[in-house]
């Protein structure tokens, strides 16, 4: 169990590493494969040992070796986001199929995170792309009942369109797009839950914020991560929400 877990670990801080290259450069709408990797200061090329995910970071003093230009903690913390969510999805599943659509789940979660705290935009070829693999996978390994997760795109793509409407741009057309993409992994109840999450936490955090003078009213934040905050609890703990509620109401 030691190396399975010591296996889930590097494949989360790689492909974390490789998300934050998909999350700073789509939105940029730059390739991610040109160029490599290279310090946006002095333009230098990384060497393979100053790729590796949070060590390099911290073997270099979150700096940049040529050039000395402080790089961003959000690196290293993403890396081991991905991984930390990754073991969790494991622990939480196990060996089973639907652990590859965790993975996939978290991975888009941690990649529109990234996008969307940097440049306030969840881009539209992030979501195709998933939105792809999750008809794909749903379709391989379909939910109960099946057309579940079908409804669930159409519940969160509408429900989120009625809100932009109502509020009158309050919602971003990529968080309305990105609900469509989640209801393909999560289903109707579960989308539910997740806007429920993401709107508590989200006000909560605003709120917070505007006290302690770090936001100023009326100055839009980006809402993509408190919804993949939402999505996760929903995805893990969301059949426990549920029934906790209905036992409220009933």
């Amino acid at each position: 169990m030691l190396l399975i877990y010591l296996y889930i670990i590097v494949l989360g801080l790689v492909l974390g590493s490789f998300y934050n290259v998909v999350g700073l450069r789509v939105p940029n709408g730059e390739s991610i494969v040109k160029p490599p990797s290279h310090c946006p200061t002095c333009d230098r090329r990384l060497k393979w040992y100053e790729l590796i995910p949070v060590f390099s970071y911290i073997m270099q003093r979150g700096r940049c070796r040529q050039c000395q230009t402080t790089i961003s903690t959000a690196y290293p913390l993403f890396e081991a986001l991905t991984a930390t969510l990754f073991v969790f999805a494991f622990t939480q599943i196990g060996f089973q199929l639907e652990l590859f659509v965790a993975w996939v789940f978290v991975s888009l979660l941690v990649i529109i995170t990234i996008s969307d705290w940097h440049y306030q935009i969840i881009p539209d070829r992030v979501l195709i792309v998933f939105a792809v693999i999750a008809i794909a996978l749903r379709i391989w390994l379909p939910t109960d009942p099946w057309y579940d997760s079908f409804l669930g795109a159409i519940v969160g793509f509408m429900l989120l369109l009625v809100i932009a409407m109502v509020s009158r741009g309050g919602m971003g057309g990529g968080d309305i797009k990105l609900f469509a993409v989640l209801g393909l992994f999560l289903g109707v109840e579960k989308i539910l839950v997740t806007l429920m999450v993401a709107s508590i936490v989200g006000a909560f955090i605003g709120v917070s914020f505007m006290v302690v003078g770090r936001v100023k009213r009326g100055v839009p934040i980006p809402f993509g991560p408190f919804i993949a905050f939402g999505a996760l609890v929903a995805y893990f703990y969301g059949d426990a929400l549920i029934t906790w509620y209905l036992s409220l109401i009933a």
